[in-house]
């Protein structure tokens, strides 16, 4: 008798996100308490040093930054800081907007890029799709070339699981080891903050806490965000392929069919085991 493994994918999924919940509230609502109070305090100190002041001065000077700041516009400095719009951030934005990474550190102002905004995305995120989808055939392409390449008999298995080791391991290097060395030596980040912000830029979750090219201190080359841009686009097909992967053997643990055996009296009174199937195996697709 086949389970239905529907249920057990939405229970599941319920409780990946209930663990999730607890683990993160445990994880960091001490911390932004501590932020929290931090912060008041600083603000209790800026008075007293200043008491030309009052609160409701100072709460909506605090409002004014945290708006420049939703605007895009790092309240540090002055005028003279480097453009959010120029041609290679508007590239890297555009980028983050056909891939869905949405940031959230820069968004259109005026309500004609907030419309083009919405028509660019409703063509350019199918478009985006379709080409991490012939990308995503390429590279598995090339590892089926692989495998034929090396192929010999009565190995197949051995071979298939050698390339998506080789796949694997080579697309871990190229986009999650190496990236974060460079990041953390150009925008001064942890090798930890470089893994993290390659990690979530490219599975597309973009919080934006961290974003390159942003550090008003810093003197960019004109290209680094549009390379970073290129990097991201083939790291978004290699991760695509990483998590079908991973959810097609989900799926087929989920599905594993558990048989009840038909028992059958036999002559003499002996217990026969009719036509038992073979069990299923889990593969790796290649």
């Amino acid at each position: 008798q086949q389970i239905s493994w529907t249920p057990l994918l939405v229970l599941g999924y319920l409780f990946y996100l209930l663990l999730g919940a607890m683990v993160f509230q445990l994880l960091e609502k001490q911390a932004e308490t501590h932020f929290r109070d931090q912060f008041q305090l600083e603000k209790l100190r800026f008075l007293q040093n200043y008491t030309c002041l009052d609160r409701q001065a100072l709460e909506q000077f605090v409002q004014v930054l945290m708006e420049a700041w939703e605007k895009g516009v790092n309240p540090e400095g002055n005028s003279t800081n480097p453009s959010n719009w120029d041609f290679s951030n508007s590239f890297f934005f555009a980028g983050t907007v056909v891939t869905t990474i949405g940031y959230g550190n820069l968004s259109p102002s005026t309500v004609a890029g907030q419309i083009f905004c919405v028509f660019y995305a409703l063509f350019g995120v199918p478009l985006n799709l379709a080409f991490l989808n012939q990308l995503g055939k390429g590279l598995n392409a090339h590892l089926i070339t692989l495998e034929r390449w090396v192929q010999k008999p009565g190995r197949a298995q051995v071979v298939q699981t050698l390339t998506t080791a080789i796949f694997l391991t080579t697309g871990t290097l190229v986009f999650l080891v190496f990236p974060p060395l460079v990041f953390s030596y150009v925008e001064g980040w942890s090798y930890g903050e470089g893994f993290y912000f390659t990690f979530i830029t490219l599975s597309t979750i973009g919080f934006g806490d961290y974003v390159v090219g942003t550090n008003p201190n810093k003197h960019y080359i004109p290209v680094y965000r549009s390379l970073t841009a290129i990097w991201i686009v083939f790291g978004l097909a290699w991760l695509a392929l990483v998590f079908n992967i991973g959810a097609d053997l989900m799926e087929k643990f989920l599905q594993l069919k558990w048989h009840k055996p038909d028992l059958s009296l036999a002559d003499g009174g002996t217990i026969k085991l009719e036509d038992e199937p073979e069990q299923p195996r889990i593969h790796i697709p290649s």
